[in-house]
């Protein structure tokens, strides 16, 4: 009995150990959304800058839109944001940009100093839209279909690879 005292809470951290070392084989970016294949939220935040209006997701009927969730404070997006330019030269998806949790002086500093790929951008100052669309944190990427569902979650920076193999022969297929 005495043995079954002491081994017990080194088998319930042996337990706890093996949930944790297999933690680590997951890729935290393939975090199943439960958006996917659903309609967009509805959502209306105010314009970040001064032509863009409210933004919501009656914007986005028609067109495959990407959706991206970014702020100037964020390191990732700053390494995303050239392939974001580079696609709003190319043209091929209509950029939204919904900047989270951020001053509107900040964001159009740093859209002023990198570029600015977005066709509108919203500013959801605290956060709500972010929560309904189901951002874990930014970047955070969504394309939406001409119906306005989601189709494709990116969780963090949109790379050339998931670019090239996975997002743009859905926006193709998508577009038709």
């Amino acid at each position: 009995m005495r043995r079954l005292v002491y081994a017990l809470p080194l088998l319930v951290l042996a337990v706890v150990g093996v949930f944790f070392f297999v933690g680590f084989d997951r890729d935290p970016k393939l975090i199943p959304s439960p958006m996917i294949d659903k309609p967009s939220p509805a959502f209306a935040v105010p314009g970040l800058r001064g032509g863009d209006g409210t933004v919501g997701n009656a914007r986005f009927g028609g067109t495959v839109t990407l959706v991206n969730f970014f702020a100037s404070w964020c390191v990732p997006c700053r390494i995303e944001h050239p392939l974001l330019m580079e696609l709003a030269r190319a043209g091929t998806v209509r950029i939204v940009g919904i900047d989270y949790k951020d001053k509107p002086e900040d964001a159009l500093g740093w859209l002023r100093q990198l570029g600015d790929p977005y066709t509108v951008i919203g500013a959801d100052r605290d956060g709500r839209a972010a929560i309904d669309w189901g951002v874990y944190g930014v970047p955070e990427s969504y394309l939406v279909d001409r119906q306005g569902r989601i189709r494709f979650k990116q969780v963090g920076p949109i790379t050339e690879d998931v670019w090239r193999t996975t997002m743009l022969p859905m926006i193709k297929e998508l577009s038709q």
